[in-house]
């Protein structure tokens, strides 16, 4: 997520999981693995929910 700003939904696809877990594992998991990179990627998520609701029109536009 980090090298190609990468979504939860994309990260999920790519690893074959679901977005819930996903998720649990930056939030949770990553906090007590690496705090660094959690915090890093932390940022690209608030970035993204930011982005939530263009992303959401564009897609219904296509």
């Amino acid at each position: 997520m980090i090298d190609t700003d990468a979504t939860v939904r994309e990260a999920a696809k790519k690893f074959g999981v679901g977005r819930n877990t996903i998720y649990l594992d930056i939030t949770e998991r990553l906090k007590e693995i690496n705090p660094l990179m959690q915090a890093e990627i932390s940022l690209i998520l608030k970035s993204h929910k930011s982005e939530m609701n263009i992303r959401g029109g564009i897609s219904t536009k296509k």
